[in-house]
């Protein structure tokens, strides 16, 4: 199990978690639909499964890859810590709970779950063909918000949507801060990334550009739902922390990309849930 952990990077799961707790919360605040612990439950399923399956499927898809470039050499399917069939064997088995959850949650989910699988996979192939890769997994994680307020109300509206195009800015911007790592090596070897298409400082403003559209979306709602303090607050500590993790990396020094891809973005998604939480709280 340990080993399969390490194989998706569970604890990487701490970037889309939140929003889909926010998007969860938000259906019950906004809407006449009740708390359900079997709802709630069922919705941690499909973000678990549904990470690990993307997760698992870009290792096994990668491998080859992976087994050449000195920065992930050592992950576990070049390392030989797990076999190329049984990453394929784990990505579909967690499609198929993924599929099963939806079942049990409503009609819409699992209607909609192909086609959120096939997103989430298909970010795995975009980088042999467009540096437009980092959208396409900020889509993938998007979906996290929008799904979870389906989960509850069977139905769309427009904030989870505001959400889910913040969570898309957010990552995409964040995945271009670590892709400076392979900026040589993804030019070297034929594969497109925005770094390696525009080089390192351009990039960073690509990635500014992104997280400053973030930041508008997540407030956005102040103007379709009733928020208070704490959502502003929240609104404002997930800003300073995209301004942080902008200062603390340039193309001449890439040390401290790890904490600005790890580290700061989990500390910016928790906190902002966190508030949202309370504000929900107090306006109960």
């Amino acid at each position: 199990m340990k080993k399969y952990m390490s194989l998706v990077l569970f604890a990487h799961s701490i970037f889309a978690l939140p929003f889909a707790i926010i998007g969860f919360f938000l259906a019950i605040q906004t809407t006449q639909h009740g708390f359900d612990w079997k709802k709630l439950l069922l919705m941690l399923v499909c973000m678990v499964t549904a990470r690990n399956a993307a997760m698992a499927f870009n290792r096994f898809l990668d491998r080859d890859i992976d087994a050449i470039n000195p920065r992930t050499a050592m992950r576990d399917i070049p390392a030989g810590k797990i076999s190329a069939n049984n990453a394929l064997a784990f990505t579909v088995i967690n499609c198929l709970i993924f599929i099963g959850a939806t079942y049990f949650i409503n009609t819409l989910c699992f209607y909609l779950s192909p086609i959120a699988l096939f997103v989430v996979l298909f970010y795995s192939y975009t980088k042999r063909f467009t540096p437009l890769c980092h959208i396409v997994l900020g889509i993938g994680l998007g979906l996290s918000p929008i799904g979870a307020y389906l989960v509850v109300t069977n139905q769309f509206d427009i904030v989870p949507i505001f959400y889910g195009i913040a969570v898309m800015c957010w990552s995409g911007g964040f995945d271009i801060i670590y892709a400076l790592q392979d900026e040589e090596f993804d030019r070297a070897n034929g594969l497109n990334s925005i770094p390696a298409y525009f080089g390192g400082n351009k990039a960073l403003r690509i990635s500014e550009l992104l997280h400053v559209l973030s930041f508008i979306f997540v407030l956005l709602p102040v103007f379709y739902m009733p928020v208070g303090w704490f959502y502003y607050l929240g609104v404002a500590f997930y800003g300073l922390l995209l301004i942080y993790q902008h200062r603390i990396v340039s193309p001449a020094d890439l040390s401290r990309v790890n904490r600005a891809f790890m580290t700061t973005n989990g500390v910016a998604s928790v906190i902002f849930a966190a508030f949202y939480l309370l504000d929900t709280a107090f306006l109960a």
